[in-house]
């Protein structure tokens, strides 16, 4: 059994040293020294073992000093007016809820002027974190500062560099994008649709690379023509709009895979205007499966994303972060789920298909 160093000085042991001894991370024996309830039972009696082993004196004065928390942190997102945000904002406060803290929320309405001048007002409140959905145009120079400013922050979502190496490692809670859109087009194709349309988004970020390389390498897979690709705002308005355009061209398609549901939602609102009907005259699917998706008629085909896990993801990987700033960072990817119901074609719908998680790291 490993023994305390015989430095004749109580106290000594250190954090890493209890860490090792248990075979967790810094972060976890900082978890179980605040009581925090996301340590597994289990591994806070290894924990609280190993401290009784080797020793480990608890300084809470010394601790409090250091902390000197607020225990409030900053959560920004770019589309408040979407729902999946709002689910995304109820994960991440039952984390934040049960922890003690409370979040700060605010709207960047894909600005980034907006965007850092909310971050300013969160230091100056003091926040202990911040979860960051990045704007579209966010550039790289944000992240250093934030180092700068010894601001954890945890990117939700989106993501400011997709090189994990070269950026020294960030953290980051997302779901896998390219794995989710690659199975909706294989379904699209598996009814015998060639000619699909990608619809939706005027923005380049991670995420819509992730959903379009998707698409596109379903498409090629099959040696199907990706071209068809038509941006457009991601509202219920241009959705709507965009029933205008598909029936008209050249060489209209058959079927439409929208960026969100929010943009296919109002494409099938469009299609009823117009005579038409989602399934029957076009497939229409989307993205995210917002609660409104199982209840639109037809139903709506569509990827699950699981924000509200996303957002528990997010923010517990922040409380880690908080606890021990020093920690290796962590990149957090949930698989997302094929849910398959009228508004493709299908005939009644199918089970939903649960896709592998994917590390893209």
């Amino acid at each position: 059994m490993a023994r305390p160093p015989d430095n004749g000085k109580p106290g000594t042991v250190t954090l890493t040293e209890v860490a090792g001894h248990a075979g967790v991370s810094r972060s976890t024996v900082s978890l179980v020294l605040r009581g925090s309830p996301l340590v597994a039972a289990d591994t806070r009696e290894r924990v609280q073992a190993a401290m009784a082993a080797l020793g480990y004196i608890y300084n809470r004065g010394a601790a409090n000093l250091r902390a000197a928390r607020t225990h409030t942190v900053g959560l920004l997102v770019c589309e408040l007016n979407n729902p999946f945000y709002a689910e995304l904002t109820a994960g991440v406060d039952d984390v934040l809820d049960t922890e003690g803290f409370v979040a700060f929320i605010a709207n960047t309405a894909e600005q980034p002027e907006r965007q850092d001048r909310f971050l300013q007002r969160m230091r100056e409140h003091n926040v202990d974190g911040v979860i960051l959905c990045p704007a579209a145009g966010t550039q790289p120079e944000l992240l250093d500062r934030l180092d700068h400013w010894r601001l954890p922050c945890v990117q939700a979502l989106r993501f400011v560099s997709d090189d994990f190496v070269r950026d020294g490692g960030r953290d980051y809670a997302g779901v896998d994008y390219q794995a989710g859109m690659e199975t909706v087009t294989e379904h699209l194709i598996s009814l015998g649709h060639r000619r699909i349309a990608f619809v939706g988004g005027t923005l380049d970020h991670s995420a819509y690379a992730a959903r379009h390389a998707g698409f596109a390498a379903a498409m090629r897979r099959h040696k199907l023509a990706d071209d068809l690709v038509l941006r457009c705002p991601l509202t219920r308005r241009s959705g709507a709009e965009m029933a205008d355009h598909l029936p008209n061209r050249p060489q209209p398609p058959t079927a439409a895979l929208c960026y969100n549901d929010v943009v296919a939602l109002g494409l099938m609102l469009g299609l009823e205007a117009r005579g038409l009907r989602a399934g029957r005259d076009l497939a229409v699917t989307g993205f995210d499966d917002v609660p409104e998706a199982a209840l639109s008629r037809p139903a709506l085909t569509t990827v699950a994303t699981s924000a509200r896990q996303i957002g528990q993801e997010a923010a517990r990987l922040l409380l880690r972060r908080i606890a021990d700033p020093q920690g290796p960072p962590e990149r957090i990817i949930l698989p997302s789920r094929l849910v398959v119901r009228q508004s493709c074609g299908s005939p009644g719908g199918a089970p939903s298909l649960s896709l592998h998680h994917r590390d893209l790291s």
